[in-house]
């Protein structure tokens, strides 16, 4: 009898209670619930992150596509351009369109751009009654490009369609839509400073500014000879060739003037519109240099590290005297090239002591030049031209067809 009894004893030592039994059908069930937690959770990492890398990849792209565009803005800007503004709005799509297909987003191994859709022109100019920038669209002369690339057509085959995700089909979501923008301008130039932004800076090796040297010729053209060039009077016996930087002899629809001696006839005895853009004591070779290579560091630290307008909007430099022929092969060597040259409206007193009141830079490149001979066969020619240098510092200016600009920036 007391054998039995410790047999039952022993058998209840091994028997599961009924509470166990539900504690495990509970693990299961939590542990099934947790694991539809997880893939959740896995599924919204997984795909945020991809999301994420697409959009940031897409952004590159645009960032990347406004500025291809704006170069060709820029190429095609102003009267000096010969370019229509259709010309140049097709100019400027193609070449978003070309470097976005140049990049991947996400499964997109080339991103799709619809140039008539996504990208856009206008211009970027201040507003001086609301002390604020206008954005124009679809106003020429442009200055001004937003590209806008998507991940967002429902329904498309082509690159813009929806992104498809890894994990989050699984809880009923197969796709996500992505767009981004970026819009790029040129920015109106206010003077000129050794980096650029108007904040000075030091010098580098050899006397060159550390944004390269300002291309400004120092030989000043008067403002009314000027304005008539931009209303439509001039002669057109010269042509330039954008592709290959070469001037011939032929008309190429973009007018001309005579920047000596013709543009200049109100001169005073001895000065024939050359400039100080540095020491007064400017010798010929200096303003060879400068013809050349433009504007140095030294040149700059006469004022103050940059060349600037006052309260009034005017500048005053000093002239030199004559227009040398030694400079006649100076001149030969740059023809083609862009280069800006200061505007007057007044000037006074003769030869060296001559003073000129600058209101403006604009953008030329010369087309023929003769410095030899009898005076009344010397003659330097000139065309308007697109004009951005990295030494221009941008300032808060209406958009004229004559600005020049600061280079291209990402606004947003």
């Amino acid at each position: 009898m007391k054998h039995h009894q410790n047999h039952n004893h022993s058998l209840n030592k091994f028997h599961s209670p009924e509470g166990q039994h539900n504690r495990r059908g509970n693990i299961f069930a939590l542990s099934a619930v947790l694991m539809v937690v997880i893939l959740g959770f896995t599924a919204f990492t997984v795909d945020t992150g991809y999301i994420t890398l697409t959009k940031a990849q897409l952004q590159n792209t645009s960032d990347a596509a406004a500025l291809a565009a704006l170069i060709e803005i820029a190429d095609g800007y102003g009267p000096g351009s010969g370019l229509t503004s259709s010309q140049v709005l097709t100019n400027a799509q193609q070449a978003a369109t070309d470097v976005a297909a140049e990049n991947r987003a996400g499964d997109v191994h080339s991103v799709y751009t619809d140039s008539a859709r996504d990208v856009r022109l206008g211009q970027y100019t201040w507003n001086s009654a609301t002390q604020s920038w206008d954005k124009l669209w679809g106003v020429a002369p442009y200055n001004m490009v937003e590209v806008t690339l998507h991940r967002d057509q429902s329904g498309s085959a082509l690159g813009d369609r929806p992104l498809d995700l890894f994990f989050a089909p699984v809880l009923g979501t197969d796709q996500a839509t992505v767009s981004v923008s970026s819009t790029a301008v040129m920015q109106p130039g206010s003077g000129f400073s050794t980096t650029g932004s108007g904040g000075g800076g030091g010098d580098t090796e050899d006397g060159e500014c550390p944004c390269g040297n300002p291309q400004i010729l120092p030989i000043a053209l008067d403002i009314e000879t000027w304005t008539d060039l931009m209303n439509g009077i001039g002669s057109d016996s010269y042509s330039y060739n954008e592709s290959t930087g070469a001037v011939t002899s032929g008309a190429d629809g973009i007018l001309e003037c005579s920047l000596y001696p013709y543009g200049n006839q109100s001169l005073p005895p001895g000065n024939r519109g050359t400039v100080d853009l540095g020491s007064n004591n400017n010798s010929t070779a200096d303003i060879s240099r400068q013809i050349l290579y433009g504007l140095n560091a030294d040149d700059l630290s006469y004022f103050g590290g940059e060349i600037t307008f006052d309260e009034n909007g005017e500048l005053e430099l000093n002239g030199d005297t004559g227009l040398s022929a030694g400079i006649k092969d100076e001149l030969e060597a740059i023809k083609g090239q862009p280069r800006a040259i200061p505007i007057f409206t007044a000037v006074s007193g003769p030869g060296n002591n001559a003073n000129y009141t600058i209101v403006k830079f604009v953008g030329i490149r010369i087309m023929y030049v003769k410095l030899t001979g009898k005076p009344a066969d010397k003659k330097v020619i000139i065309q308007p031209a697109p004009f951005v240098d990295n030494c221009v510092i941008p300032g808060d200016l209406p958009v004229t067809q004559d600005s020049i600009f600061a280079p291209s920036s990402i606004i947003n």
